[in-house]
């Protein structure tokens, strides 16, 4: 039998589920001690007891596969479709395979997309919020039929999510320079290069991968451009956005509202000002954690990293 590391959070909650499957494919799973991720050196110490490494939002470093080639690490698979995380260069070098898990959960993230605009268009937060408070509130909404939205990132769950989008009825723009055309949407979207246009959205929903070319691509100068009270949406990556510029901006009034799914640092740090805004929705990195998504994607992995070892 080969011993597996799972620093992955959401198939961590659903482990027991999975013991049975790895077995039949002769592997060990074993939990490690995770919030959210691991730190290098908690990597680096952790990685040479294991013949295999199911990674969740982990640095996986040159150093981190170093240290664990140097032990027994022979393989990895990255659980789910981001891999900003991951050092692929580093263990092409090492001869250490490794791949991911890509199209599992483009509709579950695409649903949780969807769910904040409904909730930052109805102000939902404010009247929960208001009526644990004892009270009753009344804000006044917008109707999302007519509005636009620029959705940046046109892969599985950016698709997933025009396609929501253009069955509310709000006018799509949407932003990816690596898809050519209308996307497989004929009719029903626009193109542009970001940031043009953003003086005209309503709402901005983010469903790319996070990479060299847009770290910070929503800054002070992007968000002045944009139309006074639009609406943030993030379920991607959080360095996508410049949290302090987005504090500012909401602080100031020009951003109407947010609702982040992920932040530049996961969990989110107890002094960060973000938790002061009150016209904010938080999540916790979990838009793809749902009981059926989790299991493709386990399984996926799991029986990647039993045909590498």
């Amino acid at each position: 039998m080969k011993d597996i590391v799972v620093t992955c959070p959401p198939m961590l909650g659903q482990f027991d589920l999975f013991t049975d499957f790895a077995a039949e494919l002769g592997l060990t799973l074993h939990r490690a001690n995770v919030t959210q991720i691991l730190s290098e050196d908690e990597l680096c110490a952790l990685l040479p007891n294991y013949d295999g490494w199911i990674i969740g939002d982990d640095p996986a470093t040159r150093r981190v596969f170093e240290a664990g080639q140097a032990g027994r690490l022979k393989a990895a698979v990255k659980w789910g479709i981001g891999v900003d995380n991951v050092d692929f260069d580093a263990c092409h070098d090492l001869g250490i395979p490794i791949d991911n898990t890509p199209r599992m959960f483009g509709a579950e993230v695409a649903d949780v997309a969807t769910g904040f605009v409904i909730g930052l268009a109805r102000e939902l937060f404010s009247i929960d919020r208001g009526v644990r408070a004892g009270n009753w509130p009344k804000p006044a909404g917008i109707s999302l039929s007519g509005r636009t939205v620029g959705v940046v990132g046109l892969g599985d769950i950016g698709r997933q999510t025009v396609r929501r989008m253009v069955a509310m009825g709000l006018e799509v723009v949407a932003y990816d320079p690596g898809v050519d055309g209308d996307a497989g949407f004929p009719g029903l979207l626009e193109r542009a290069a970001w940031p043009e246009r953003v003086e005209e959205l309503d709402f901005i929903v983010f469903t790319c991968a996070l990479n060299s070319h847009n770290f910070h691509m929503l800054d002070a100068e992007a968000l002045t451009r944009c139309k006074p009270g639009v609406r943030i949406v993030n379920v991607a990556r959080g360095p996508l956005i410049d949290e302090a510029a987005l504090v500012a901006a909401l602080q100031s009034g020009h951003v109407h509202s947010a609702a982040l799914d992920v932040f530049e640092v996961e969990p989110l740090p107890e002094d960060s000002p973000l938790r002061d805004m009150e016209r904010c929705i938080f999540g916790t990195h979990n838009g793809s954690n749902t009981l059926d998504s989790v299991i493709r994607a386990s399984h996926t992995a799991i029986g990647k990293l039993a045909g590498f070892l």
